[in-house]
């Protein structure tokens, strides 16, 4: 099949590689002229777990362009840009309307497009009218790719939503994954049902992630350990033991912006979601309150100390800084400098933090000398300070609770704290 994607994003070049591996001829549209330059050169301008390597093997049935007059021949059209959150907690919607927009005129007959960005129930419903052709068709199938883990989840999916009500365009798309996915796997719903399966999955992972943050202060105050009480909660198969770490709070372009969008959605629709707006309001303070917490053990140092923060990134896996609670943190640690490293996310962090950081280029050049080391990101690679020394006293504060807490705690000159525990 002839596929094209646009929008060369974290979602769209993921899924043209992917699709390309399937053994379709694809090309991914993009109209930003210097990430075209840096993909036409052989390189993927983002961090993405073996991206790179599977471009090198797909690489001969992939090709980007600017021009979307190159998309004539394709059977599937993949919408895949960015729909970012709006000043009032909606969805900016104005650039998968203007891809609508611009696609219309090259669609050959019969072709089928297929939403993937993160919509608003209904949206799809205004992409048809925006094209206004009868042999064209519009599907909602969302992505649900996480970011770091995208390859992976490509290939090995828990589900393929196709938001369609015609029997025909759901199996030419059902064609494509039929032989590489489970059939089970792969669900056919109207489009509004297949646009909400996506909004109602990220808000319920997101207030799970905040019911854990806030377990885990209760934890803190009462001699618990709240990764005992994660494992114990997620043996329980009705509960699951993902997304029950706790944390610093959940970022990323998909979770802030998706929980404001359904709370948006429902509140235009006279309905309340208060389960969605309380963590949408705890994960905000989240990352305030840790902050705080950072500038009460600062407050007494002097001047000469050195601050050091491992993790610039929302999650490992990627260089993704969008909403990073990590960021959020920095920005309000009331100290300088602060050095600071991560692994793949410094030079995007370059552009939005303050001269007030200093990058380094090592976990080594960050926290040698220091007296107090922040954990923001759960990089595996920062475990490496559970086999360092310290020849001064250093304060190690693991919001990840990413650390091995019984080697942290008999390490000389180490004062150990994690996320959770009293």
């Amino acid at each position: 099949m002839k596929i094209a994607v646009i929008g060369s994003g974290y979602v769209g070049l993921p899924t043209a590689c992917g699709l390309a591996s399937f053994g379709n001829d694809v090309v991914c549209i993009d109209n930003n002229e210097e990430k075209l330059k840096i993909l036409n050169s052989g390189t993927m301008p983002l961090y993405e777990e073996g991206l790179q390597e599977l471009y090198e093997e797909v690489k001969d049935k992939l090709k980007f362009s600017g021009q979307t007059s190159d998309i004539n021949d394709a059977d599937l059209i993949i919408l895949a840009v960015g729909t970012p959150m709006a000043d009032d907690g909606s969805a900016n919607l104005q650039y998968i309307f203007q891809a609508a927009k611009d696609i219309t005129p090259h669609l050959k007959n019969d072709a089928i497009v297929a939403t993937k960005s993160t919509v608003p129930i209904g949206t799809n419903d205004e992409i048809e009218r925006i094209i206004n052709r009868s042999d064209i068709h519009v599907v909602s199938m969302p992505e649900f790719l996480r970011e770091g883990y995208a390859l992976h989840d490509f290939f090995n999916p828990d589900r393929i939503i196709i938001g369609t009500d015609n029997e025909n365009v759901y199996n030419r798309i059902r064609d494509i994954y039929i032989s590489h996915i489970p059939a089970e796997r792969i669900i056919q719903t109207n489009r509004h049902s297949a646009e909400l399966i996506k909004y109602a999955s990220n808000a319920f992972l997101a207030t799970k992630i905040q019911f854990i943050n806030e377990i885990s202060d209760l934890c803190e105050q009462i001699d618990a350990d709240v990764s005992d009480v994660s494992i114990g909660m997620g043996m329980d198969s009705r509960i699951g033991r993902k997304f029950l770490n706790a944390g610093i709070g959940y970022g990323g372009s998909c979770f802030p912006k998706d929980t404001n969008a359904l709370e948006y959605m429902a509140r235009q629709h006279g309905v309340k979601l208060g389960l969605v707006s309380s963590t949408i309001r705890g994960n905000h303070d989240r990352r305030f309150n840790i902050a705080s917490r950072i500038n009460d053990q600062i407050k007494n140092l002097d001047a000469s100390a050195k601050v050091a923060v491992l993790g610039l990134a929302f999650k490992n896996g990627t260089d993704d800084i969008r909403y990073s609670p990590a960021i959020d943190i920095i920005s309000n640690i009331n100290y300088k400098p602060i050095y600071a490293y991560d692994p793949k996310a410094m030079q995007n962090a370059k552009k939005v933090l303050s001269s007030n950081v200093t990058y380094t280029k090592s976990i080594q050049e960050c926290v040698k000398g220091a007296d107090i080391i922040v954990i923001l990101t759960e990089w595996p690679e920062f475990k490496e300070l559970e086999n360092a020394e310290f020849e001064k006293p250093t304060l190690i504060l693991d919001y990840r609770n990413l650390l091995d807490s019984g080697k942290m705690t008999i390490k000389k000159n180490v004062t150990y704290k994690r996320i959770g525990q009293k």
